[in-house]
C-alpha cells in the first residue's frame, strides 16, 4: 500500500467526518421551543415511552429506548413492521410513541399513525422534513435538518442517522437531569454491568450475620465464631456497642508466644479500635481501605454506632466489584 492511496483513504474519511459534524451543528442550531414540549410530554408520563423505526432509523430508534430505560425513563423499542402484526398491542393511551423517520414517508411508520391516534397516545416525531406525512400527523415534530449524507450517492443514511441518534441523547440526558436521576439509580439498573458494579454500595454486598462475642467471653468461644463464620475475624462488644475485635492472625501471634488461656476474657487481648465504615461508601472505596490498611474486613456500622454488617475482601473481590 502506497503514501498516496493511504492519503486518499485518510481524506475520504475525513470528509465522511466533516459532513457528519455539520450535521450535529446544524442540529444544535436548530433546537427549539418543540425540543422542550418533547422534554415536558416524557417528565409527565403516566405510561411508557415507546420508540418506533424502520431499517436504519429502528436501529437508532432501539437504542435510543434502551438509553432512556437504562436513565430512568420506562421505554421500550416497537420494531414498525411488527407492530402491524400485533405488537401495537403493547401500547396504550398512557403512553407516548417516539416515532423515527428521516423522509417522514416510510410506509411501516406512517401506516400506525391511524391506529396510534385511536389509542390516543401522545405521538413525537423524529424526522428530516417538516411536511412530510408524520410530522402533519405528530403532536410534537423533532426536526432534524441535514442537508446531506455523508454516502457519495446522498441516499445511505449516515449524516442523518447520526444525527437522530445524537437528538435521542439529548433527550434523554435532559430527561435523567430533570429527574434526578443519580448514580445509584444507575447502579440499580445495571446491577451485572462494570459501571454498575463501581457504583454499588458497601450495604448491597455486606453480610448481615456478623461475628461478635461479648467482651467478657473466653477465648475459645471467640475462636468457635471466628471459626464458624470462616471471615478470619469476630467482633467484641461492649453492651451491645463494637468495641474491638480479634482475628486469626492474633490468635497465631498468641500461640508462637506459648500464652495461650482459652478461658482468658477477649476484651484483655483485643485490638481496641476495630476498622469501620458506614453502608453508604461505594464498593470500591472499601476496598481501597482496606489495602490502605493492609486488613481483609470491614465492620459497617450506623452513625449510631450499631453494628449492621460486615464486608470481606475475597467476597468483593469474587464478585467483580474490587
Amino acid at each position: 500500500m502506497n503514501d498516496d492511496l493511504r492519503q486518499r483513504w485518510l481524506n475520504k474519511a475525513s470528509k465522511v467526518l466533516t459532513i457528519e459534524v455539520a450535521a450535529l451543528q446544524s442540529l444544535q442550531g436548530s433546537l427549539s421551543d418543540e425540543f422542550c414540549d418533547a422534554v415536558a410530554c416524557i417528565l409527565g408520563l403516566h405510561g411508557r415511552l415507546v420508540v418506533v423505526g424502520m431499517g436504519k432509523s429502528g436501529i437508532i430508534a432501539r437504542k435510543i429506548a434502551a438509553t432512556f430505560a437504562s436513565t430512568g425513563t420506562p421505554a421500550f423499542f416497537v420494531h414498525a413492521a411488527e407492530a402491524q402484526h400485533g405488537d401495537l398491542g403493547m401500547i396504550t393511551h398512557h403512553d407516548a410513541v417516539l416515532l423515527l423517520s428521516h423522509s417522514g414517508e416510510t410506509a411501516e411508520v406512517c401506516n400506525l399513525l391511524p391506529t396510534l391516534r385511536l389509542l390516543g397516545a401522545k405521538l413525537l416525531a423524529m424526522t428530516g422534513k417538516r411536511d412530510s406525512t408524520l410530522a402533519c400527523h405528530a403532536d410534537i415534530v423533532l426536526h432534524i435538518p441535514v442537508e446531506r449524507e455523508a454516502c457519495p450517492m446522498n441516499l445511505a443514511p449516515t449524516a442523518s442517522t447520526t444525527a437522530a441518534l445524537a437528538l435521542g441523547d439529548a433527550l434523554a440526558v435532559v430527561v435523567l437531569k430533570e429527574r434526578g436521576f443519580r448514580e445509584e439509580d444507575f447502579a440499580r439498573v445495571h446491577p451485572a454491568g462494570s459501571l454498575g458494579r463501581r457504583l454499588m454500595k458497601v450495604g448491597d454486598v455486606m453480610h448481615r450475620d456478623i461475628p461478635m462475642v461479648d467482651g467478657g467471653q473466653p477465648l475459645r468461644d471467640a475462636i468457635t465464631t471466628m471459626s464458624s463464620h470462616r471471615m478470619g475475624i469476630t467482633g467484641v462488644s461492649n453492651q451491645g456497642i463494637l468495641c474491638g475485635c480479634i482475628t486469626d492472625g492474633d490468635l497465631r501471634r498468641i500461640l508462637e508466644h506459648g500464652d495461650v488461656d482459652l478461658a482468658r476474657p477477649v476484651q484483655s487481648m483485643m485490638h481496641n479500635q476495630p476498622h469501620t465504615m458506614t453502608a453508604d461508601h461505594l464498593v470500591t472505596e472499601a476496598v481501597r481501605v482496606m489495602e490502605e490498611l493492609k486488613v481483609t474486613s470491614l465492620f459497617i456500622t450506623q452513625e449510631d454506632g450499631a453494628t449492621i454488617g460486615i464486608v470481606h475482601l475475597h467476597d468483593v473481590l469474587q464478585a467483580g466489584l474490587g
